[in-house]
């Protein structure tokens, strides 16, 4: 008789080691949230949902991105979020904040973040609130979750209706093409990365003259 046990799969040592430190890391997080006093816009105080394809930046990718559009709006300028909830956490951080921003996230867990946050899918591009303005924002940052053409392509309608101009995309090396094809965008010196390593090279592209270069 066949053992049953040679049917189950089996995780290698390695991916053991790597699942045990995630949940060890979730409980410490969990632990410091309750022990000491909670940042709601701290990067990582929502956690990432692997099924939604988001991965977090780190801290300083995060802060870099953040003063990038800060700059690159202007004085009381207006930044929108597409899929880029790292960055708006971090905008959110700062104290000295002469500009407005939204975030626009298919996560419904962001609206803890009240008005500024509008739910988005990149299926529907356009399918937008009314009141948010064809090319009202002097800057849109956005991470298209997917490394597919078709969500850049469609997540590209949404940049390019929101912006009055400056476009701040971040997305995989392997989609270089196609971001200058869809947005006229160039590659950046500036690597970005995440909180978690990623298999895919991830760079950032402008189609201005920006501080990543």
């Amino acid at each position: 008789m066949d053992d049953d046990d040679d049917d189950v799969p089996q995780l290698s040592a390695h991916t053991l080691a790597a699942l045990q430190e995630f949940y060890l890391e979730q409980q410490q997080r969990e632990g410091t949230k309750t022990s000491q006093g909670f940042n709601q816009y701290s990067v990582g105080s929502i956690e990432e949902n692997w099924q939604l394809s988001q991965f977090w930046y780190s801290d300083e990718t995060a802060s870099c991105l953040a003063n990038e559009a800060i700059v690159a709006a202007g004085k009381g300028g207006r930044i929108a979020c597409v899929s880029a909830p790292s960055v708006y956490q971090k905008l959110k951080e700062r104290d000295d904040r002469d500009f407005s921003v939204v975030i626009l996230e298919y996560d419904r867990r962001f609206s803890v973040y009240g008005e500024e946050f509008i739910f988005y899918d990149y299926n529907n591009p356009l399918n937008l609130p009314e009141d948010l303005l064809p090319h009202s924002f002097d800057i849109v940052i956005a991470d298209p979750p997917y490394l597919s053409e078709e969500c850049l392509q469609k997540t590209a309608e949404t940049i390019r209706y929101l912006t009055k101009g400056k476009i701040l995309l971040c997305t995989g090396a392997v989609m270089e093409e196609q971001a200058a094809k869809h947005l006229g965008v160039k590659i950046c010196k500036f690597i970005p990365k995440h909180s978690r390593n990623l298999a895919n090279e991830f760079r950032c592209y402008t189609n201005y003259a920006s501080g990543l270069d």
